[in-house]
């Protein structure tokens, strides 16, 4: 079937699911497959379930009339996005990273939603299955448009420009992640710059953090430039404090004034920076500005500050790479706080540079003071040293609640597959 008429029936039924298990009555199967999957074995259920049609790319009895037959279809979900992109004039945001781009992509649009109807990425939706169904969800009164892109490999994000094709482009960083798929932090930036390719080759626009040298390397020859900086850029401000939730002061470009959020971390800076460049660049009134970034709370184990008893947790255990584990460690180091206890799982996908990137958290650990530091699983059950060390996150969780900690501050850390959230459930 042509994407022009699989679009035609798409208007009519534009709840897209892609899970059997999700199926209401009126909803458009995608029978995705991969390596350890393939729906067009579910095809059938989903349609007795009430999908008005399930697309499928191999052949089985249509005895329903309701089969959209395709080449592949992950293709056709990705084309049916880009042709749905197409009916769009309005701004598409495209923002990328190794750290933050989650956090970058939910302040940046809740400062816009708050003067605009925006459209945003649900939750981490933003690989490849997740950004076209991102893009399926605009509906046709949106009037700004927020996708993440995430990206473990090279031309990741040149593959979500071609249908996302953003007019405006913000990489939060470029740090030590994915150095497994991305082949080192060379890497990393090449990858990541793909974003930036599409908007200089389509006289886009980019929103700059000019403190990082490399993000200025990367963006030239873009000719609309928009910065946001601690020193000197359209947007200034600095951290006011930082205990343990960031304040920061609005120097330039702003009227003077502090945003108090609630947010965990000075490494969290440039993430309100960007936002306050993206909505003050867009027009939106200082003063929502300011409220949206005071009202927004980290939800999803990002750098959320957890009352446990009489105990306080920052649980930042949504993901974590050598770079965000640095900043992490160095901020909860400056925090003036009686006791500190440090619970740090395994770093993932960082290939052949992963034992050393480990040694390197260790040896930075060593040079601050502790009462505690327990390390959990990957490769810091391979570095000598005279930590706690435990296998996974349910041993650490048997070991922290055996402690009796009171009045006690614990950072708790790890990449998505270690569920060091466990600990506190």
């Amino acid at each position: 079937m042509h994407i022009a008429d699989l679009y035609k029936i798409y208007l009519q039924f534009p709840s897209i699911q892609t899970d059997t298990r999700k199926v209401q009555k009126g909803d458009l199967f995608f029978a995705l497959k991969g390596p350890n999957f393939n729906a067009n074995l579910f095809a059938a259920e989903a349609l007795a379930k009430g999908a008005a049609y399930a697309v499928v790319d191999e052949a089985q009895d249509d005895a329903s009339g309701n089969l959209i037959f395709v080449e592949d279809v992950l293709t056709a979900l990705q084309d049916l996005a880009r042709h749905h992109r197409d009916t769009f004039q309005i701004p598409f945001i495209a923002i990328t990273g190794s750290n933050g781009k989650t956090t970058t992509k939910e302040l940046v649009s809740t400062v816009l939603s708050s003067h605009f109807k925006t459209a945003t990425t649900e939750g981490n939706l933003n690989n490849h299955i997740g950004v076209p169904l991102t893009i399926l969800k605009i509906k046709a009164d949106t009037e700004i448009a927020v996708i993440e892109m995430g990206a473990n490999h090279q031309k990741e994000i040149e593959s979500y420009c071609s249908y996302t094709k953003p007019t405006h482009g913000i990489i939060a960083n470029c740090g030590k992640a994915h150095l497994e798929g991305f082949g080192g932090v060379e890497g990393v930036r090449k990858g990541k710059g793909e974003l930036f390719d599409y908007i200089r080759a389509h006289d886009g626009m980019a929103f700059i953090f000019n403190d990082y040298d490399y993000l200025i390397e990367m963006s030239a020859g873009i000719k609309q430039i928009y910065q946001y900086s601690t020193t000197d850029g359209d947007i200034v401000g600095n951290m006011e404090s930082s205990e343990p939730y960031l304040s920061v002061a609005m120097n330039k470009g702003f009227t003077p004034t502090t945003i108090d959020t609630a947010l965990v971390g000075e490494y969290n800076l440039p993430n309100v920076l960007c936002a306050v460049a993206v909505g003050k660049y867009f027009k939106v009134p200082e003063a929502k500005i300011v409220t949206a970034l005071e009202n927004y709370k980290p939800t999803n184990s990002r750098s959320q500050l957890i009352q446990f008893g009489r105990n306080h947790i920052i649980l930042d255990a949504y993901n974590a790479n050598p770079s965000s584990m640095k900043a992490a460690i160095e901020n909860f180091a400056k925090m003036q706080v009686p006791k500190k206890v440090l619970m740090l799982g395994g770093m993932m996908e960082l290939g052949v540079e992963s034992v050393q990137e480990h040694e390197n958290i260790v040896s930075l650990i060593k040079s601050f003071n502790w009462d505690q530091v327990v390390l959990v699983g990957g490769d810091f059950g391979k570095i000598q040293n005279d930590f706690i060390y435990l296998s996974n996150s349910t041993e650490a969780k048997d070991w922290f609640l055996k402690q009796g900690f009171e009045n006690t501050y614990l950072l708790v850390k790890g990449s998505r597959s270690m569920q060091m959230e466990k600990i506190i459930q």
